[in-house]
């Protein structure tokens, strides 16, 4: 990484300053070009990608495949690279360190631009836009409709840790008291067994969880209460694999293929029956 950095700033020096001749500036830029992450990809003929589950961006069917909109996503991607894709489950609080020692090329995860985030990876254009609701308990939580009525220190949350869920849920509702747990499905087992007054997520799982237990569960707010940008995160310092991610990115979303993609997934429960 140091080495690409190192050869980019000379290359850019000694082109500014007239130093390099075309012929020499190519060589260069072919050997940044042969260390990249792409380059890298199409030899190997695989990519890598790294995420964690959550419903409907990346689950598992019940045959033990992968499905949901990422890895629709991450799938067609590698299509149209012609190449393989190899999928990296990794827990969200390790993640980007994961992607930062080359465990995978490159994370397809559902991960929200955030300016910390930012400062130890690169961040693609946005290929869809998220944000955070609320699904409670009817019994704990009863005449509960705003994030005030939440924001109390007798009202305990259940969240999935390193995730954006958690910084809304400091911001909006600093009160309340945070219960962590490293995967999902454990913060949503918390709210049906009516140990927690709600679970903050990422939509749409919130409102399936609300359909699926109409008796004891429900909507507090039917918005969200953020919104914010969804994109790739690569490794410092790599030019090429941003530019032609971010190509593909505006490609699919000209298309429209994008746009019918987050339909399926998140407007539709046309895919219940392959995980339920």
């Amino acid at each position: 990484m140091m080495r690409k950095r190192t050869v980019m700033t000379v290359l850019v020096l000694l082109l500014g300053l007239g130093l390099v001749g075309g012929a020499s500036a190519g060589k260069l830029q072919n050997q940044l070009s042969q260390e990249s992450t792409l380059e890298q990809i199409m030899k190997r003929g695989v990519l890598r990608v790294g995420m964690d589950t959550f419903v409907p961006w990346a689950m598992k069917d019940k045959t033990g495949k992968f499905v949901g909109f990422e890895i629709d996503v991450a799938r067609q991607l590698a299509q149209d690279m012609g190449v393989k894709v190899e999928f990296v489950p990794t827990k969200w609080a390790g993640i980007i360190p994961a992607l930062l020692t080359g465990k995978f090329d490159v994370l397809i995860g559902g991960m929200g631009i955030r300016t910390k985030r930012a400062l130890k990876v690169n961040f693609t254009i946005p290929y869809d836009y998220s944000g955070m609701s609320m699904v409670a308990s009817k019994k704990k939580a009863a005449g509960f409709n705003s994030l005030e009525d939440f924001n109390k220190p007798d009202v305990e949350l259940a969240i999935k840790m390193g995730t954006t869920a958690v910084m809304a849920a400091k911001k909006f509702m600093p009160k309340a008291k945070l219960r962590l747990f490293e995967d999902q499905a454990q913060s949503y087992q918390e709210l049906r067994n009516g140990n927690v007054h709600a679970v903050v997520g990422s939509a749409p799982r919130p409102a399936f969880e609300a359909a699926n237990y109409p008796d004891t569960l429900f909507l507090p707010m039917k918005e969200n209460f953020t919104k914010e940008p969804i994109a790739f995160a690569l490794r410092k310092g790599d030019f090429d694999t941003m530019v032609f991610f971010n190509g593909w990115i505006q490609t699919k979303r000209d298309q429209g293929w994008l746009q019918d993609k987050h339909q399926y997934w998140f407007g539709t429960r046309d895919w219940a029956h392959l995980v339920e």
